[in-house]
């Protein structure tokens, strides 16, 4: 019998494109999708004569779901999270979630959990070439420190964790879209500070997560999970500025240095926000993920991004 595996969030950002990999992999005899309510991801006829995949409907906050999504499973892949918002919501989802779910795991006997975190749960940078269990945890929110208390969780329970720093592609709707507000809020582009930061597309993080699950070479622990060649903050905001508006390019003035642009976004928090990530360096430097888990990083950011463009304009045309 071939390798069964669970993977939850398999209808969110990163969860989805885990879920629809695994559909395809040769190697695995049977997906199982946990999601919430009575939807789901429509894979059955992604890859004939690939494993089966079947939908179980469950959550995190329910450890009665749980045990029942997890029986039989070898693997567990994790990417459900809450993000923002109520604070006991985000503890029930991101920490007792986690717990609940490891716990499960392991009565179930799977031999592998994996747990999709976030490089935020070490606060604010800066953080230039940070090796692995380099950082103290150091979360600065709601959202990274039930994050890092979940991790937490599968750690003890003997799992591999990662941590991505920025995460793109076609259904993002944090990392680039909150750059261009951040663009659209300063009267002038944003002069380059020489920052270098850690990113890695959707598709990658995916193939990552699900090598994790699957190579023998994986090991417990926490990853950095990201590109090998880190991106400037001029790189990435070269590569961002061509989807603002056009009445907002066309209104651009001199460039804004960085104090100048933190006084004008004091009473603006979510750009201030973006701002003060871009600010400074995030580069977390591993190279495992590449190596133990059998699956290669892709092109870098530069080479990558352009292919996602068409997506991000659908978006931000939808989004108004």
């Amino acid at each position: 019998m071939g390798t069964r595996i669970l993977v939850t969030g398999a209808t969110g950002f990163v969860g989805g494109r885990v879920a629809a990999a695994a559909a395809a992999h040769p190697g695995l005899d049977h997906v199982r999708l946990l999601v919430r309510g009575t939807g789901g991801p429509d894979l059955t006829d992604s890859a004939p004569g690939g494993p089966a995949v079947e939908t179980a409907h469950g959550d995190l906050r329910d450890p009665e779901s749980l045990r029942r999504a997890c029986e039989g499973v070898d693997a567990v892949v994790h990417c459900a999270s809450a993000i923002g918002g109520d604070e006991d919501l985000l503890r029930a989802v991101n920490e007792t979630g986690a717990r609940n779910l490891a716990d499960a795991a392991v009565r179930a006997g799977a031999r592998r959990i994996v747990s999709l975190s976030t490089a935020s749960v070490h606060g604010r940078g800066p953080f230039r070439a940070a090796a692995p269990d380099s950082l103290p945890l150091a979360p600065g929110s709601a959202t990274s420190r039930t994050r890092a208390a979940g991790e937490r969780h599968v750690l003890d329970a003997g799992g591999t964790v990662l941590r991505p720093h920025l995460v793109y592609g076609a259904g993002d709707r944090q990392v680039i879209p909150g750059l261009l507000l951040l663009l659209a809020a300063l009267p002038g582009p944003l002069a380059p500070v020489g920052s270098l930061h850690s990113l890695v597309e959707v598709d990658a993080l995916a193939g990552a997560l699900l090598g994790a699950a699957l190579s023998p070479a994986a090991r417990p622990g926490a990853y950095y999970v990201a590109h090998p060649d880190p991106v400037s903050d001029d790189e990435l905001l070269t590569a961002v500025a061509p989807l603002l508006p056009e009445p907002v390019r066309a209104a651009r003035g001199p460039a804004v240095d960085l104090g100048t642009a933190r006084a004008l976004l004091a009473d603006h928090p979510v750009a201030a926000h973006h701002l003060e990530m871009l600010g400074l360096d995030h580069w977390f430097a591993d190279e495992r993920p590449w190596t133990d888990f059998g699956r290669g990083p892709g092109p870098g950011f530069t080479a990558a991004f352009p292919r996602h463009l068409a997506w991000y304009r659908s978006f931000l045309a939808a989004r108004g």
